[in-house]
């Protein structure tokens, strides 16, 4: 009987040392968003909103942490070097790839984080004063060899909406010349006016202006027209063929999380971006709601790293240090 009572009392404790001594409960306290950004823009927002659903799923809270400067490399750095337990996260934008051709980083784009999912896709739109000839990009690209060479100008503001033109130009094998400007705020008086040709801005950014009248939509950079522009066609189906520029929000972690909590902050991740209420309102901000597998999510970063930085590196762009 002793030797039966002792087994009894100890089949829990050997039921429970595959979990005491692997991988510890996750999370055991607050999981932080960090936002390399300042409040206001689609990453917080996006973050905002899947804090609240991911705080109840996990039974703890998820605060949303602000941390801008240096395009966003201030912030990212902070999770690259934080423990990789899954109790810090990021939410980044395209400008996670896109800084790499611009700065000498403190941190690795792809080797230093952990991917999470996906959460926003959002298209650009090539548009251009009403008073600009050109109309569509093959029309655009004619004028651009019609006249001196690097005579069609861009408003330039910073990451992808410099680098697309870019790579149009590249691609189409014509000139831009790039006007520096900081921020679609500042540029669109010029462009309205025409002292700037062309501008490759986000849809929301630029659809007010397109929808007075003042600018017209040349064409939208998606994979997929853009549901706020649904007459405008892609510069993919309208001329170039597998041409694509969007801005994206991703979720990312400390390199080394184990992969339970990966699955788990995929999980909830993918859960938060699906619930009604967070897709209606990034419906509003011009957002598509995209989500994605940590590796898929790994993917896309790999591939959007290289497109970028190869056209960086053709334009001549040099690195500066942060």
């Amino acid at each position: 009987m002793s030797l039966t009572r002792r087994t009894t009392l100890a089949a829990p404790v050997l039921l429970l040392t595959p979990h005491a001594f692997g991988q510890a409960a996750f999370p055991t306290r607050a999981v932080r968003i960090v936002v390399p950004y300042t409040p206001g823009g689609v990453s917080d927002i996006t973050a905002r909103l899947i804090a609240e659903p991911m705080a109840a799923r996990f039974g703890h809270p998820v605060p949303v942490e602000n941390r801008p400067g240096a395009d966003g490399i201030i912030g990212t750095d902070v999770v690259a070097k934080a423990p990789p337990d899954g109790h810090t996260l990021g939410l980044v934008s395209v400008a996670h790839s896109v800084n790499a051709a611009f700065y000498r980083l403190p941190f690795d784009t792809l080797r230093d984080f952990t991917f999470i999912s996906m959460t926003t896709r959002t298209p650009l739109v090539l548009c251009a004063p009403k008073a600009f000839g050109p109309s569509t990009p093959a029309e655009l690209v004619a004028y651009a060899r019609a006249n001196p060479k690097g005579h069609v100008t861009f408003a330039g503001t910073a990451g992808v909406v410099r680098l697309a033109p870019v790579l149009f130009a590249q691609r189409a094998d014509v000139e831009f010349t790039y006007i520096p400007y900081r921020g679609s705020t500042q540029a669109h008086p010029d462009l309205i006016a025409n002292r700037v040709n062309i501008m490759f801005d986000t849809v929301p950014a630029a659809l007010p202006h397109i929808q007075s009248g003042a600018l017209k939509a040349l064409a939208t950079t998606g994979a997929q027209r853009a549901p706020q522009l649904p007459d405008v066609p892609t510069i993919g189906e309208a001329f170039m063929p597998g041409f694509e520029a969007s801005t994206w929000g991703i979720v990312i972690a400390p390199a080394g999380l184990p992969a339970p909590t990966v699955a788990r902050l995929n999980e909830a991740v993918v859960a938060a971006l699906k619930v009604q209420s967070v897709v209606d309102r990034h419906r509003t901000l011009g957002a598509d709601i995209v989500t994605t597998s940590p590796e898929e999510t790994a993917r896309m970063v790999a591939t959007e790293l290289a497109k970028w930085g190869d056209a960086a590196a053709k334009a001549g762009i040099e690195k500066q240090n942060v």
